[in-house]
């Protein structure tokens, strides 16, 4: 199997962090090349990888197969259309676009070239919420009725950069809520309306930096919360059902072993501490400690790469990343409009 040459656009936090190490660790995908400015730091990293001083110039090359997108927010879709009219197949970092009706016009320009499209949805393999996953599916809850997830932190100061900078796409909204949503839609599909709070809460704050979304799905609620200022955390899940329910503090590591430079893959990769590991309640009251599945971001890749050599879905359809962006604007309006906003 020829490994699909993968060029990577950006450079910054997502791409150096996140995109560049798990693209290099993936079956079947070579790292190519990265348009950035950062040229000393992507020669120290990743040597055998072409720089390229424009993603134009990446874009263009004949022999990159497949484009990673690891820009701001507001830049996702102008570089996705451009990749796809070039007839490249295309990953885009979270969130996909800004607005619902941008996804759907990439849908249907990857439909026409027959490229594939998929977005970068890692934390549906964060070992909590493969947990939490399991447990649903597998019905030891019974039927759930109640499901919380929280993505808190304390950060006081505004940090420098984008993601905090009043513009499109930036905040907390777009950062956090793209992963929270995600993992609950994976979990219960598309909710019949959502009720939100989207505030800045910090003093200095210059976009969202806080929000409490409730969705409904009949007489079962989903609540997704993020914060900055928490300094100490409540559990990142509780789950709720007729069969038992289920609490779980920490956080995945991948992200923390990713910024530390550790290199994804081997045994103990995704492994949780075992002091974190979750308590299932019974509906007899008895408690059980339950392992943590080993998280895998590289799951994504190598995902990705099994799609393009064999033909078949990516691991994140975009479709599914598009219901995402819905759910992101009906907080938005809601909020905005202090009333509950109809989704299906």
């Amino acid at each position: 199997m020829t490994p699909i040459a993968t060029g990577l656009i950006g450079y910054g936090t997502a791409g150096a962090v996140f995109h560049a190490p798990l693209i290099a660790a993936a079956i079947g995908l070579r790292l190519a090349g990265i348009a950035s400015s950062r040229t000393d730091q992507i020669a120290a990293e990743f040597p055998e990888s072409r720089i390229f001083a424009r993603p134009q110039d990446l874009i263009a090359d004949p022999d990159i197969g497949l484009v990673v997108i690891a820009t701001p927010n507001d830049t996702h879709a102008s570089l996705a259309r451009e990749a796809l009219e070039a007839g490249k197949h295309v990953v885009v970092d979270k969130p996909f676009t800004l607005d619902a009706a941008e996804a759907d016009a990439l849908i249907a320009l990857a439909e026409r070239k027959g490229c594939t499209l998929s977005v970068f949805q890692n934390r549906r393999w964060d070992n909590d919420f493969l947990t939490v996953r399991r447990l649903v599916e597998d019905g030891r809850l019974g039927e759930v009725v109640y499901y919380e997830a929280h993505f808190d932190r304390f950060r006081p100061e505004i940090k420098h950069g984008w993601r905090e900078t009043p513009a499109a796409g930036s905040g907390l909204l777009y950062d956090l809520g793209a992963h929270l949503i995600d993992q609950a839609l994976q979990l219960f599909g598309l909710p019949d309306d959502v009720t939100a709070d989207v505030q800045r809460q910090r003093a200095a704050a210059q976009t969202d930096d806080y929000f409490h979304i409730v969705l409904r799905y009949g007489h079962r609620r989903a609540v997704l919360h993020a914060s900055t200022l928490v300094r100490e955390p409540g559990p990142r899940f509780l789950v709720h059902g007729d069969g038992g329910s289920f609490s779980k503090y920490g956080i995945d590591g991948q992200e923390a072993a990713l910024r530390e430079g550790r290199r994804p893959g081997g045994d103990q990769w995704g492994l949780d501490d075992p002091a974190q590991f979750g308590q299932f309640t019974d509906i007899d009251g008895t408690r059980q400690t339950i392992d943590t599945l080993p998280g895998r971001y590289t799951a994504f890749y190598d995902g990705v790469a099994k799609a393009l050599h064999e033909g078949i879905p990516p691991p994140v359809l975009a479709r599914e990343a598009r219901d995402v962006i819905r759910v992101i604007e009906a907080a938005q309006a809601s909020s905005h409009e202090g009333r509950t906003m109809r989704l299906v």
